[in-house]
């Protein structure tokens, strides 16, 4: 399977990248993993805008998932080809009304199901998206948020979400090709263990959970991406690598 980096940006867009959004691809099936801002304009050079196959959103806060208000308007109102069909959109309890809210005047308007079909994520559950199989653990965070586990032709991946010290992240990246783990924080200045880990902690959970590849994202501006590379290299004997927009792994 492949997997693009659309956006890695943590919080907000940085001058180089929007925010989360990764897209897989397997067979020809593509799932993309969050949408954040400014990740619809991103995707649009990796594939076209009626070519996703599902979306999973791992929390529902703006810098993981506020571009699919834009995606909804794409869907909706397309012009060739009329009204696009229900695209499954798995997500946390309350995605459809939060997305709804973000975008219309009412919290009751129904016109965002017309385009997707909202399912709701269940810790522990296991997917099958096409040809991949899709693993949600719920993660550590401030609000329900899940980690994947995404397995083709026996090879893996895992992607962290955003998360605080969680058991679920060795769990979720347990003998994985590549870990996709946040390191918002540096080692040493922010102490916020249930909000999000740094680039050491990120790189001891690759290493006791035994990943081969890890690739840290989720980097806000204000964060010193090259400390979290080189703290995670201190403690993780694999190849380790930052996040870029448009960086395409072969898994």
């Amino acid at each position: 399977m492949k997997l693009t980096v659309v956006g890695c940006s943590g919080s907000f867009p940085s001058a180089d990248s929007a925010c989360s959004s990764y897209l897989i691809e397997a067979e020809g099936y593509r799932l993309l993993l969050d949408m954040g801002n400014g990740a619809l304009g991103e995707l649009q050079k990796y594939c076209g805008l009626y070519d996703i196959d599902a979306i999973a959103i791992s929390h529902l806060h703006p810098d993981h998932c506020i571009d699919m208000c834009g995606y909804f308007v794409a869907r909706y109102y397309r012009h060739e080809g009329g009204r696009c069909d229900a695209l499954p959109v798995y997500g946390p309890r309350g995605t459809e009304r939060r997305l709804t809210t973000a975008y219309a005047d009412t919290p009751s308007d129904q016109s965002m199901s017309e385009v997707f079909d909202f399912r709701t994520l269940t810790s522990g559950a296991t997917y099958r998206l096409g040809p991949l199989t899709v693993t949600a653990r719920q993660v550590t965070h401030p609000v329900e948020t899940f980690g994947f586990r995404v397995e083709y032709g026996g090879r893996s991946f895992a992607y962290s979400g955003d998360s605080g010290h969680s058991d679920a992240l060795s769990e979720l990246a347990h003998g994985v090709d590549l870990f996709l783990c946040e390191a918002s924080f540096t080692h040493g200045k922010e102490d916020l263990p249930e909000v999000h880990i740094n680039g050491r902690e990120a790189g001891e959970y690759a290493r006791d959970a035994g990943a081969e590849r890890l690739v840290l994202t989720h980097i806000p501006p204000w964060t010193d991406a090259q400390v979290n590379l080189c703290d995670a290299k201190a403690v993780f004997g694999g190849p380790v690598e930052l996040a870029r927009p448009g960086a395409v792994y072969e898994v």
